[in-house]
């Protein structure tokens, strides 16, 4: 399991952000942390379970893409997601409309060019690496499966 304490039928939400041209990843990173701190502090009780957020590198795998080759994307810089993991959509719902949460929600909303749609995602899967040694083993148990 990577997020500890997450639900098998625990909610993921995905926001995608796409900066105005005249906002910069500080304003976004600051604006986030924000928003991020008040959810960990007001939440965490209440179904917030954790989250991450990432930003568009720029780079696009030829490897895993199936949509021409493509060597950079447009939005490197620009495009974050802003991923966090619920108990439950109503419980999510409810941190959304909580008084201390909005303002700082609507400062970030300002920096979107694309305004904002948060998709709710029911998790199918997750797992971690295996150890080496777990590596290994799972290795040699497929090759004496396919014998």
């Amino acid at each position: 399991m990577i997020i500890s304490g997450f639900p098998s039928d625990g909610v993921v939400t995905v926001n995608r952000v796409i900066l105005h041209p005249e906002y910069t990843v500080d304003d976004l990173e600051e604006r986030v942390a924000y928003l991020c701190e008040n959810v960990k502090t007001y939440h965490s009780e209440t179904g917030f379970i954790g989250g991450f957020v990432c930003l568009n590198s720029g780079q696009i795998s030829n490897e895993g893409s199936t949509t021409g080759q493509a060597v950079d994307s447009a939005l490197k810089g620009r495009e974050a997601l802003i991923i966090t993991f619920w108990r439950s959509f109503e419980e999510h719902e409810s941190s959304h409309r909580s008084p201390t949460f909005q303002p700082l929600f609507r400062r970030v909303l300002e920096l979107c060019e694309n305004g904002n749609e948060e998709i709710a995602y029911t998790m199918l899967w997750q797992g971690k690496a295996y150890s080496p040694e777990e590596a290994q083993a799972a290795r040699r148990n497929k090759e004496r499966a396919a014998a």
